[in-house]
């Protein structure tokens, strides 16, 4: 066997099986890619037979090159997920990847937007758009993250069938799993004004976002226009796609939302994952005190 066929056995599974984002597919394929030129393996029996140690050879030379420790742990996450695969498939023991610790990370605060930067961001990409309708459709994934909480992969996996959007949406999120998530009528309505704006027919198996030749709309399209628009409104680097959600989250709690009613909105497996927004609200209530407070104005 071929080290594409190997290859192309671990994307399929990755795509249909686990139903990955292409993101995730594509950096998956990558580490695996890396792994068998390193190896010189042919056969799943050879990657089953990797141990700790021949991974931590493979992630030493990736961390020789400047890695850092986010992404490191995300490669050693690649790595053991592509050696239980191949021990699945060669019928070795349970599957279960090599015992390995991987690096610490310490985890940031996520930076929200508040909401009138969200809705001034949605409005600066449409805006700035070269035609009428990629504007409108930009402005239409903005909203559907910052006011429904979407991943950009869960907006951009949206279908023909999905529209018109009625006042919740059920989403399929991280492995697979569905969740149902309200939608605001400025998010419905962008979305209603995109489809009548695209020039481009919407079958019920159609992706809803296109590209600009009919193609699935890219992330990197997305996060292009918001860096210009983040950039024309003075906003910092932090000010990303994924902060609309973060924002999302963040507003909800500090209306009164609960964690596990968030987690849920969110999508999250975890509610240590959720809880992470605690954080996040407290800071933000201790920088508006502080703003607003005549004693630490003046201190």
């Amino acid at each position: 066997m071929t080290s594409a066929e190997l290859l192309e056995q671990w994307s399929t599974h990755l795509t249909d099986g686990r139903r990955r984002s292409l993101h995730t597919v594509r950096a998956y394929v990558a580490t695996a890619r890396r792994l068998l030129d390193a190896i010189g393996a042919t056969s799943w029996a050879e990657i089953a037979a990797l141990e700790a140690s021949g991974l931590r050879v493979q992630l030493a030379a990736r961390r020789a090159e400047g890695l850092s420790n986010a992404s490191a742990a995300r490669e050693l996450s690649a790595l053991k997920a592509f050696v239980s695969f191949a021990r699945s498939k060669a019928g070795v023991g349970t599957g279960s990847p090599p015992r390995l610790r991987g690096p610490r990370i310490k985890k940031g605060l996520p930076r929200p937007v508040t909401p009138d930067e969200a809705v001034n961001l949605a409005h600066m990409v449409f805006s700035d758009a070269r035609e009428d309708w990629i504007g409108a459709r930009d402005r239409a994934v903005l909203l559907l993250m910052y006011g429904a909480g979407l991943r950009i992969a869960e907006a951009l996996s949206l279908k023909g069938s999905d529209v018109p959007l009625g006042e919740t949406l059920s989403v399929t999120g991280k492995g697979g799993k569905q969740r149902v998530v309200p939608i605001l009528p400025i998010a419905r309505e962008a979305v209603d004004a995109y489809v009548a704006a695209s020039p481009w027919p919407l079958a019920s198996g159609d992706p809803l976002f296109r590209g600009a030749k009919g193609g699935p709309l890219n992330q990197g399209m997305v996060q292009k226009a918001m860096a210009a628009a983040r950039l024309a409104l003075g906003l910092p680097d932090t000010a990303t796609p994924h902060a609309l959600r973060h924002s999302f989250a963040t507003h909800l709690l500090g209306a009164g939302a609960d964690l596990r009613s968030l987690q849920e909105l969110l999508g999250h497996a975890s509610l240590g994952s959720t809880q992470i927004y605690t954080k996040v609200d407290a800071a933000t209530l201790l920088e508006a005190y502080r703003g607003a407070h005549p004693r630490e104005r003046d201190s």
